[in-house]
């Protein structure tokens, strides 16, 4: 569900007119419902109300300030994969003690700023970052509490490109080793062995695989606890999914996912922490853009608008399809052409849509590409010096800017000219 929706004729984000932004912002633009992303984390906290657990939101979906902000003041942790984000959560107000620290290549000055900051746990996820963990914490003076990510070699039936639990992955220590590693873990100094973590991939709307994950994990607690080691809490990662396609089976329901976890651990009497990233501000967001022009071409029609690939990369990174409907309601109701919606971007993978039926759009005409909440901003860059575009919350009939549109200056003042060229 989200708050997108056409009101006399006309798209809006909650109360407020797309085109009214649009207007007052120029385009493009990315829109964030704040009504989706507090819904959207209230029904996921609310499956597992009746068990210990923390929710800690993947920052990496959406980074903006505003959106941690909004999710703290409901109650959530983050889950950082980068100093960047550990200071963008603490600068947030988020409480370290809520925050959890993943991803593969931490670095001896990341772990140092997270042991330093109080940060909760850290997800381990090889044998030389646990020893470089063990010997930053000793130095410090400082304990790590830590969870070890194990990769159970489960296919979580999800594109390959984030596919996290799978053998050949990168990610985590594989299950085989998993009682040797904490045996190793348990005897280093300022490390304590206190967590499980599994996260087997994202955009998963099949709860098999959870499934088979998770009864992994029940095995591999009860045999940890039974060689002395006090695991007190169980780190399930994330990874549902979000509905694309407008026509598309909807994806499992938290409370679903809940009963999979209850059936397969819920006797294990530890804190369940979650990750959920897309799940939050993938349908929380859009882009909206704007017809360039209508170019006819000799095997297809072209569509070219002002955003493009460097705002946004999931279709041409993942193949990755957004639903695109124009502002105007009235646009909706004509007869469909098949087209590709382009960007101004100088390579041939700048697309946001490819063999698409839209209706006739002309210059000048507005379009929103729906579900563009996670990994939208994020993954923005300024490829052809291509300004960062604005990032706009809506509450109700208000909005603000989130993020400003740089400027020219912003962007080129960033290079320095040695003096020799001076």
């Amino acid at each position: 569900m989200h708050h997108f929706t056409y009101i006399n004729g006309a798209l809006h984000a909650e109360a407020v007119p797309l085109k009214t932004i649009a207007k007052e912002v120029g385009t493009p633009f990315y829109c964030y419902s704040n009504a989706t992303l507090e819904r959207h984390y209230t029904v996921f906290d609310n499956a597992f109300k009746n068990v210990d657990h923390l929710v800690c939101y993947a920052i990496k979906a959406n980074s903006n300030q505003a959106v941690i902000k909004t999710l703290a003041s409901l109650g959530a942790g983050m889950d950082v994969v980068s100093e960047g984000e550990l200071h963008r959560a603490l600068k947030a107000g988020v409480d370290p003690q809520k925050i959890c620290f993943s991803g593969v290549g931490k670095t001896k000055s990341e772990m140092a700023t997270a042991l330093q900051a109080g940060i909760l746990s850290f997800n381990v996820e090889s044998e030389p970052e646990l020893e470089a963990l063990s010997e930053v914490a000793s130095s410090l003076d400082k304990t790590a509490s830590i969870a070890i990510r194990i990769n159970p070699d489960v296919d979580a039936k999800t594109h390959a490109k984030i596919s996290t639990g799978k053998a050949e992955n990168k990610f985590g220590i594989p299950y085989a080793r998993a009682k040797e590693i904490y045996a190793h873990a348990a005897s280093l100094k300022g490390i304590s062995p206190h967590g499980v973590h599994m996260h087997i991939g994202s955009q998963i709307t099949d709860l098999t695989p959870f499934d088979n994950a998770f009864r992994l994990m029940h095995e591999l607690v009860t045999m940890l606890r039974a060689e002395g080691h006090n695991i007190t809490h169980i780190d399930l990662g994330g990874g549902l999914g979000v509905p694309y396609e407008e026509d598309a089976p909807p994806p499992p329901h938290p409370d679903d996912y809940a009963k999979i976890i209850e059936n397969a651990i819920g006797d294990l009497d530890a804190t369940l922490i979650f990750e959920p990233g897309r799940l939050i501000t993938g349908n929380a967001g859009i882009l909206v853009s704007k017809v360039l022009y209508l170019k006819q071409g000799a095997a297809k029609d072209f569509l070219i608008i002002d955003s493009a690939m460097n705002d946004l990369i999931r279709p041409t990174l993942y193949e990755a399809y957004h639903q695109i409907l124009p502002v105007l309601e009235s646009q909706n109701q004509l007869p469909k052409k098949l087209m590709d919606v382009v960007g101004p971007v100088c390579e041939t993978g700048d697309f946001l849509a490819e063999n698409r039926k839209l209706p006739p759009m002309q210059s000048d005409d507005l379009l929103a590409v729906l579900s563009a909440g996670a990994y939208g901003a994020v993954q923005s860059c300024t490829y052809n010096t291509r300004l960062l575009i604005p990032e706009v919350l809506v509450k109700g009939d208000k909005y603000t800017v989130i993020r400003p549109r740089q400027s020219y200056d912003d962007l080129i003042d960033q290079d320095q000219i040695p003096d020799w060229l001076a």
